[in-house]
């Protein structure tokens, strides 16, 4: 009878063969403090996926680089079009599909004003539209990034005063041949969580487009599945990260997406100044990042001046 008795925690402890071997490890998160993958590091899956992507980016880049070059001393838009194929191949390649809500403008000497949160924004908004960037003048001397910013065509824009007057020059003249820009208010990439405020100094040369469009970005799914807040730091790119590891931490997952929405476009002539230009633009471009980043239904929104009805397109 006493050899059927048997110890209550070993009644209730599960057979060995399904015991761990090892306990589980939990780290501790403290707010603000470094991101990582919560997860943790999948063993050989993501690093393989993560090398494959990484090396048929630069195999593909080092194919573009020739031909975006030839395509810059010939007429026509054969540059244009090339450019655009080029990040949607790099969009594919990285595994980042792209929803674009809203109607794209056909029409030349468009200005989009977009929010910006990572480099991923110069590959979504590069595959898409048909458009040259505003960068700031340090990605110019980048290695290899500087190359393929400057066969782009980007204007690069500086934070000396002396050249203010030229970089908005060579700007009011690229419009004026009828090509189209992508500018980032904000003048630097934010967390992700909000749209920094915009600043109305750049832009100066908006009356010199036919047409504003502003446009929100968002990157609303991981893993095939929705977006939250703490998955931010896997697309975002701020501060003082390094682009290589977090290219390499993003590249290890799947089901990758962004959304962009695509808001009414207006007439500069219909805003009476840069500063209602700016506060119009930056009150649409947050309130549609903020749909998408809570995974709400989005749709273009009107660009509204306080007091004022919805401006026409």
């Amino acid at each position: 009878m006493d050899a059927a008795i048997r110890d209550p925690a070993e009644a209730l402890a599960p057979p060995s063969r399904l015991r761990r071997r090892k306990p589980l490890r939990f780290r501790r998160v403290v707010p603000g403090g470094r991101a990582f993958d919560v997860m943790g590091d999948r063993p050989f899956g993501g690093r393989f996926r993560a090398v494959r992507r990484l090396f048929f980016a630069s195999l593909w880049t080092l194919f573009a680089i020739p031909v975006q070059a030839v395509l810059l001393l010939l007429p026509g838009r054969g540059k244009i079009a090339f450019a655009r194929i080029y990040w949607r191949v790099m969009c594919f390649i990285i595994g980042m599909r792209i929803r674009v809500v809203g109607n794209r403008r056909p029409a030349p000497r468009t200005l989009y004003l977009a929010n910006h949160s990572s480099w991923l924004d110069i590959m979504v908004l590069g595959g898409t539209l048909e458009a040259a960037f505003v960068s700031k003048a340090e990605v110019g001397q980048w290695p290899l990034i500087g190359t393929v910013a400057k066969l782009g065509r980007t204007v690069f824009v500086s934070r000396s005063r002396g050249r203010t007057g030229n970089e908005a020059k060579e700007m009011r003249d690229r419009l004026a041949t009828g090509d189209s820009l992508i500018l980032f208010p904000e003048g630097t990439s934010s967390d992700g969580t909000r749209v920094l405020p915009f600043r109305s100094s750049f832009l100066a040369v908006a009356d010199a487009a036919e047409v504003i469009q502003p446009v929100s970005v968002a990157y609303d799914r991981l893993g095939g599945l929705p977006a939250c807040r703490r998955d931010r730091p896997i697309f975002a790119w701020y501060g003082d990260m390094s682009i290589g590891p977090h290219a390499w931490r993003l590249c290890r997952h799947a089901g990758l997406r962004a959304t962009i929405l695509l808001h009414d476009p207006v007439a500069p002539t219909a805003i009476p100044n840069r500063k209602a230009l700016s506060a119009a633009a930056e009150a649409t471009v947050a309130e549609g990042a903020a749909t998408l980043r809570q995974n709400r239904e989005p749709k273009p929104l009107p660009v509204l001046i306080p007091g004022q009805a919805a401006l026409p397109a």
